[in-house]
């Protein structure tokens, strides 16, 4: 019984409606009614009532024998963005690649000297750093920090290393102005940076930066892992490609 409601749910004729919108998209400069019946595998009476359906509720517009789509629905996207969440939004995304890593997946904006989480979600295994969103971090000495920095201006990047508190938290922790900027400008060419137990010892992260349409970075995501689990060639090898393929699925949030 419960087994057939699915089917009696379904709307077929919504599914074949959706579809004649999404081969429109594809075809910007038009259709016409027998093309699109052969795309999409109607009958040109059931083409043409998808199609005069699509014109009449203001998702089509007709021009002699050629329908196209409309901006209306470019309006609902707009509509539908702008009351979402960019982290809403990205949050299956990054519980994809923590699923896939078996690891931490987390998002942070720059705020001051500090870089604070806006979005995470845990992995399994259990780190001594508590994190959470709202959580601050040091910029200087964590991953996503330092692709943050990568994305600013040679000015703004001289005024923090002049406020910044600089301390070591670990014998690794890189505190050299010099060395430090060094580091930063290396991520902003590679376009990612891989923290390696500056923040605490045994813990390794690599992030890589969210930009708008502008090119600006407005955020960035990583994922962080006990040192004994990946190497820091592992974490570019294995890590990095999951985490650019997400960086790209969220950045398209900016694009509509």
């Amino acid at each position: 019984m419960d087994e057939e409601a699915p089917s009696r749910d379904h709307v077929g004729s919504l599914e074949r409606g959706l579809a004649v919108m999404e081969i429109l998209a594809r075809h910007p400069s038009g259709m016409t009614l027998t093309e699109m019946a052969e795309a999409a595998g109607l009958t040109r009476a059931g083409a043409r009532r998808f199609l005069l359906t699509l014109t009449a509720t203001g998702y089509a517009t007709q021009a002699g024998r050629v329908f196209s789509l409309s901006p209306r629905l470019l309006t609902i996207a707009r509509t539908w963005l702008g009351g979402a969440s960019l982290w809403s939004f990205a949050a299956p995304i990054m519980r994809a690649v923590a699923a896939q890593l078996n690891e931490a997946c987390s998002a942070a904006i720059l705020s001051g000297q500090d870089v604070v989480y806006v979005a995470r979600i845990p992995g399994r295994r259990i780190l001594s750093v508590s994190l959470d969103v709202g959580t601050r971090l040091p910029a200087y000495c964590t991953s996503m920090g330092r692709i943050l920095l990568a994305g600013l201006t040679p000015q703004e990047l001289d005024a923090f290393l002049g406020q910044a508190t600089i301390e070591k938290r670990t014998p690794k922790t890189i505190t050299d102005i010099r060395l430090l900027t060094g580091a930063i400008g290396k991520a902003k060419v590679d376009g990612f940076a891989i923290v390696d137990e500056e923040l605490e010892l045994g813990l390794r992260s690599i992030a890589v930066p969210i930009r708008d349409r502008s090119g600006s970075t407005v955020a960035a995501i990583n994922v962080s892992t006990q040192s004994a689990r990946f190497s820091v060639a592992e974490m570019e090898r294995e890590i990095l490609p999951a985490l650019l393929e997400a960086r790209q699925r969220i950045e398209d949030f900016f694009v509509v």
